[in-house]
């Protein structure tokens, strides 16, 4: 690696994931890497800085992707797809969230329904608007934006019929009470075989070919780093955790840092362009282009 001489400006969540990812590169510890200037913001708000070419490197999601791809690369490492790890839409177990019948509620009974999400600009929604035109033929009735943390607490509270929620509140849902009306990766992986394509590591590519693969050999070191010595990211990860449980934050880990994110491979790449075209069929993307994905 040969280094830059100014840092890479870069914007990642302070999510368990991201910092476990990238703490070996943002504290010197990947020989001939950049170094970083790290700025911390919610994937909506990465999502924006994108749109607007305001960083160097970026965690997006990739429901973002072909709105900047004519600005941004995709890093082949670095971002999070899996298995077992989709967003989730979550209800009242009880009360008006039952059908008609007194059973309980299902998908169908989400037709004309408010149903709050964390953006419309996210995967997690790509997916559920994929799993709804499959199971919800008269869809749903009203989508409200709000921030994430809020989602699970209007859900209980009657303020909205259900919730779209990702990342740990896989783990935390039942303390709030909530039943899970249906896993959007098990969708997703039952429809494609394909895995959860969640987050994605852009880099402009007015940085040119050497730097971007720089980049990504800064990225992929930087995983391997955390997988060789787990307990030294341990603090960073801490810090910016927002008070979560540190079981919850390894948990969240071991869901979204595995082997596609040290390398994207065939079936990675596969997932992207599936979620894509599946979006753009119906409406919610435009269209990719057919070298939008490569990577010098």
């Amino acid at each position: 690696m040969t280094a830059l001489t100014e840092p890479v400006q870069i914007a990642y969540s302070p999510c368990p994931n991201d910092t476990f990812v990238f703490d070996a590169w943002a504290h010197g510890r990947v020989p001939g890497a950049p170094a970083l200037d790290v700025t911390f913001a919610d994937i909506d708000i990465t999502n924006g800085m994108a749109e607007r070419g305001e960083f160097d490197v970026l965690k997006v999601s990739y429901a973002v992707l072909p709105y900047v791809l004519d600005e941004y690369a995709l890093l082949p490492c670095g971002g999070a797809l899996g298995r077992g790890c989709g967003p989730l839409v979550l209800t009242l177990p009880h009360s008006r969230l039952r059908s008609s019948g007194g059973t309980p509620m299902a998908a169908a009974d989400l037709t004309g329904r408010t149903v709050a999400v964390p953006s419309e600009r996210s995967t997690a929604y790509l997916l559920f608007r994929l799993w709804a035109a499959d199971t919800i033929p008269d869809g749903v009735g009203h989508i409200v934006v709000m921030p994430f943390h809020e989602i699970m607490p209007a859900v209980r509270d009657g303020k909205v019929d259900a919730g779209l929620v990702i990342h740990e509140a896989r783990f935390t849902y039942q303390n709030y009470g909530l039943h899970k009306l249906a896993d959007m990766g098990e969708h997703w992986e039952r429809t494609t075989g394909l895995p959860i394509p969640l987050g994605a590591i852009i880099a402009k590519r007015s940085l040119g070919d050497d730097t971007l693969k720089l980049l990504a050999e800064s990225a992929r070191a930087s995983v391997r780093a955390a997988w060789d010595d787990p307990e030294a990211s341990r603090p960073y990860v801490l810090e910016h955790a927002q008070e979560m449980d540190p079981k919850v934050a390894d948990q969240h880990i071991g869901l979204y840092v595995n082997e596609f994110t040290a390398d994207l491979g065939d079936d990675g790449y596969a997932a992207i362009r599936g979620l894509l075209t599946r979006a753009a069929a119906e409406g919610l993307v435009p269209p990719l282009g057919p070298d939008a994905l490569n990577f010098p």
